[in-house]
C-alpha cells in the first residue's frame, strides 16, 4: 500500500518536514502550515477521514480537482486543526509510485478541489531533497 521509498524513508527518519521554502518552491499555491505524519499508523489514522466524510459512490470515475477518497492516502495535514488540507497520495496514476495531490482552497473556486503537486511520489521526494542521506531535518 505505502510506496517502498516513502517507507525508507521513515524507517531512515528522513521523512521529515524540508521547511517552509522547499514547501513553498514545490507547491506555491498552498498556504497552510503542514506537518509530515511520522508514521504509517498516522497516516492510517488520519486518511480514515477522509473514508468517514465520503460523499455517496459517484457514477463514474473520480478525476482531479476531485479526490478518489477510496485510491487516496494521506503524508501530511495541516498543522492546525480546523484548516482541513492536506497532501495526498492519488493511487489512480500507479499503485507503485502514485501521484502527490495537495488540497486547494486558495486558487479553486470549487469545494475540496485538489491538484497535482508532483507525477509521482519519487518526483515529490527528490523536488523536497529529501532523497539526499546527508540531509539535515529541517526544524519548524
Amino acid at each position: 500500500m505505502f510506496p517502498h521509498l516513502l517507507l525508507v524513508l521513515l524507517r531512515e527518519g528522513r521523512w521529515n518536514h524540508p521547511g517552509e521554502p522547499a514547501i513553498a518552491r514545490v507547491m506555491p499555491w498552498f498556504r497552510d502550515p503542514l506537518e509530515f505524519l511520522g508514521s504509517t499508523q498516522q497516516m492510517e489514522r488520519e486518511s480514515q477521514s477522509l473514508r468517514l466524510a465520503r460523499e455517496p459512490a459517484a457514477t463514474g470515475p473520480v478525476e482531479l480537482p476531485w479526490l478518489d477518497v477510496d485510491r487516496a492516502f494521506f503524508i501530511a495535514t495541516a498543522r492546525y486543526a480546523g484548516d482541513e488540507t492536506a497532501v495526498a497520495l492519488d493511487y489512480r496514476t500507479s499503485s507503485s509510485d502514485p501521484r502527490v495531490v495537495a488540497s486547494d482552497v486558495w486558487t479553486n473556486s470549487a469545494p475540496c478541489a485538489w491538484q497535482t503537486v508532483a507525477q509521482t511520489f519519487s518526483e515529490f521526494v527528490a523536488e523536497l531533497r529529501l532523497d539526499r542521506p546527508d540531509a539535515e531535518p529541517t526544524a519548524l
